[in-house]
């Protein structure tokens, strides 16, 4: 048995869009959350040169996709383009002057190197593995209990649009995997995404930890301590990694697809909010 693509195939839809997120000036703009708003923060760090990686991830293969999947690779690759644009205008709202902002991204850039020095099909491995977390956040972000409901309008707009969209693409990356090793047996393949969703998941959590209790560290908070309310933020209360553990444990099956998760419906609300009022330019 292989895994198995949803039966309506889900359309990407890149949206030129532009936030201004005033809102996210503030040293706790998460309602006064301090902590909050250093994991968010610390998420958005990663985000420019992380999807510059899946961009290239899917790029590298795109001379072996053809129809619908060639068409879907091209608009993620718009859609992550002009997410790493927006949280690059966003991230510069930070003070770098009081933040470690350089220091934080100068070690997310020297993990990417690495990545990207192991070669396309690692690439790859290791996108579709944060495909899969950023697909589980984005259905935290986007339901109604969603921890984003504190947040600014403008700021949770553009997360909420970001998640929109990474819904959207969630199985686009996946499915070159599946292209690209379509001479592979189903057991290599799925030897080859649990390892990396193994390793990805130890390096995912303990860098996004590690990032956050910096950003508190500035705020005067001790290390152990800022590393403890990270995690209890992240594993507790709200429980932005508990609350997916079920959905993160689907992975490993060996039928797994991501549309196994079928949140089309909680999509198409959303959709509604931020229609396709802008071509983007093709970032291909």
């Amino acid at each position: 048995m292989t895994a198995t693509a949803i039966i309506d195939p889900v359309t990407v839809t890149p949206r030129d869009l532009h936030f201004a997120n005033d809102g996210a000036k503030s040293n706790a703009w998460l309602d006064g959350d301090a902590v909050g708003t250093a994991v968010f923060n610390a998420l958005s760090l990663t985000f420019p040169d992380g999807e510059r990686l899946f961009m290239d991830a899917v790029r590298h293969y795109r001379g072996e996709l053809s129809g619908r999947l060639a068409e879907d690779a091209k608009a993620f690759i718009a859609q992550e383009a002009i997410h790493s644009r927006e949280h690059v205008a966003l991230n510069g709202l930070l003070d770098r002057s009081h933040y470690p902002i350089d220091a934080i991204e100068g070690e997310i850039r020297g993990r990417i190197k690495e990545i990207r020095e192991r070669g396309p099909i690692a690439m790859l491995s290791v996108t579709i593995a944060l495909e899969h977390f950023t697909a589980m956040l984005a259905d935290s972000f986007l339901s109604r209990d969603s921890v984003l409901n504190a947040a600014p309008v403008d700021v949770a707009r553009l997360w909420r649009w970001h998640s929109m969209e990474e819904t959207e693409h969630k199985a686009v990356a996946f499915d070159v995997f599946l292209q690209v090793t379509r001479d592979w047996t189903p057991r290599q393949r799925q030897k080859a995404r649990n390892r990396a969703m193994a390793i990805v998941t130890v390096l995912f959590v303990r860098n996004i930890t590690h990032y956050a209790a910096m950003l508190l560290g500035a705020d005067g908070v001790k290390p152990m301590a800022a590393h403890v309310r990270v995690l209890w933020f992240l594993f507790g209360r709200p429980g932005l990694f508990r609350k997916s553990w079920k959905t993160y444990g689907d992975w490993y099956r060996f039928d797994f697809h991501p549309w196994n998760h079928d949140n089309r419906d909680m999509l198409n609300v959303w959709r509604e909010r931020f229609p396709a009022e802008a071509a983007a330019a093709r970032a291909a």
